[in-house]
């Protein structure tokens, strides 16, 4: 395949080439057989209307369409590979023109990776961070674990207090008029969770089982419903019920019913090895981005603005997923927020350039430092993964495409590199703050 190769200007490339008039006759063919139910004409039964009669009835054009859609990808590979050229945000694509019995002509101006000035990566001076475990920690989760277990038992009587639960139905109004979302009939309430507005929990502490109460609140100015942001509401509240929580006592039997420990010792003990873990983890983490942050924020590159939008258009899909996956909308969420797909787009941009500038800088070390990724880190990698999807190793790989193990190859790539900047750190310890008396002997 010719394919020509022009230097419009910094980072970016035009690609010119083309597709047999052969290859581009099979893609018609392939629409045609495809779309042929889709189009009418008088005299033709619909799906039977030959591909001549399609064409001069709606214009030989009909199924371009589909056919450079059809073609262009691997021509696009194709040119990408003759060329050498890589990449690294969607391109934008154009047919110069089609012509009957000639060969298709496209055009692909195709963004690529900008030169990166690496600055001190190697002996990065960093404070050393430290998150520790105390015996308190221990004892707020041990805490949390005996409130979920607790009992709600009736208070026989006695009057509501912070930590009561409370059943109630509730009717709200404004000026007399009741609104969306006032109402609830046997609603458990915990006093002080701050659940319902300001200032309507406070109404109900000191009121017992079978009372009455008008509870009188205002709305705060931000509330998020706009028609009642700001405005004074009446809530009628009939209590049923008054319950509080029944601890259980937190001792060996406590220990054996909420874990897999005989003693509160045992357990105690797996709780304080569970959260050292997780404190070194974060230590690992936080030091991994500080010293990340550093070399990133050392080195000097100007990022095309074409990766940023490419970035930025990622994020929103990927934060459209995660909406979806919650039962939402996109299109709900911006007329919620009130905000548009542009503004959203907007809002990433600043992480989108820290993270294109710093997956920028980590390949520009990898590069220079000569880190390379060998087949056993791979298949050590790909094993790992079979583990976590409950597959066989060989299987996984099997539904592996090239791609995935490129880009395999780029996470181990990057891993090395980070585990190479933190151990070449110069991580100091932080100073003891002196007490009054040394400071007085100085």
């Amino acid at each position: 395949m010719a394919v020509k190769s022009e230097q419009v200007e910094k980072n970016l490339i035009k690609l010119t080439f083309e597709v047999s008039s052969e290859e581009f006759a099979k893609a018609i063919n392939k629409a045609y057989a495809k779309n042929a139910k889709k189009y009418s004409v008088p005299g033709f039964r619909k799906g039977k209307v030959p591909k001549s009669v399609i064409e001069k009835y709606y214009t030989e054009a009909v199924f371009y369409d589909d056919a450079v859609n059809s073609v262009l990808p691997d021509a696009y590979e194709a040119a990408l590979k003759e060329t050498g050229v890589e990449p690294a945000a969607r391109p934008e694509f154009d047919v110069e023109e089609i012509k009957k019995g000639e060969p298709v002509v496209f055009t692909a101006l195709v963004t690529t990776k900008p030169e990166v000035e690496l600055g001190e990566y190697i002996g990065i001076k960093l404070p050393k961070i430290e998150h520790n475990v105390s015996e308190s920690d221990v004892e707020k989760e041990i805490k949390a674990t005996q409130e979920k277990n607790a009992r709600l038992v009736p208070a026989d009587g006695k009057k509501i207090k912070k930590g009561s639960i409370v059943t109630i139905d509730f009717l709200g109004s404004v000026d007399g008029v009741e609104f969306e979302g006032g109402k609830g009939e046997n609603y458990d309430l915990e006093i002080g969770s701050n659940t319902f507005i300001p200032g309507f929990e406070d109404q109900l502490v000191g009121k017992k089982a079978g009372d009455e109460v008008d509870v009188n609140v205002t709305f705060p100015e931000e509330y998020h419903a706009t028609d009642l942001a700001g405005k004074d509401a009446l809530f009628k509240v009939k209590i049923h019920e008054n319950k509080v929580k029944e601890l259980p006592e937190i001792n060996d039997d406590f220990a054996s019913e909420v874990s897999e420990f005989d003693t509160l010792e045992e357990y105690k003990n797996s709780i304080k090895e569970r959260l050292e873990k997780a404190a070194a983890d974060k230590v690992k983490t936080e030091t991994e981005n500080a010293v990340v942050d550093k070399a990133t924020e050392n080195a000097k590159v100007e990022i095309p603005e074409a990766m940023i939008q490419d970035q930025c258009e990622r994020m929103a899909e990927d934060f459209a997923q995660r909406l979806q996956y919650q039962g939402l909308d996109i299109n709900q969420y911006m007329k919620y927020t009130d905000s548009t797909l542009e503004q959203m787009k907007d809002s990433f941009k600043p992480q989108a350039e820290k993270q294109i500038k710093t997956t920028l800088v980590l390949e520009a070390i990898a590069k220079k430092e000569n880190i390379d990724v060998t087949d056993e880190e791979v298949n050590d990698k790909i094993c790992e993964m079979a583990k976590q999807y409950n597959m066989e190793p060989d299987k996984l790989k099997e539904l592996m495409q090239e791609k995935d193990i490129e880009n395999l190859k780029e996470e181990i790539a990057m891993n090395k590199v980070i585990d190479m900047l933190v151990n070449k750190a110069k991580i100091s310890k932080p100073r003891a703050k002196k007490t009054e008396t040394a400071k007085k002997e100085d």
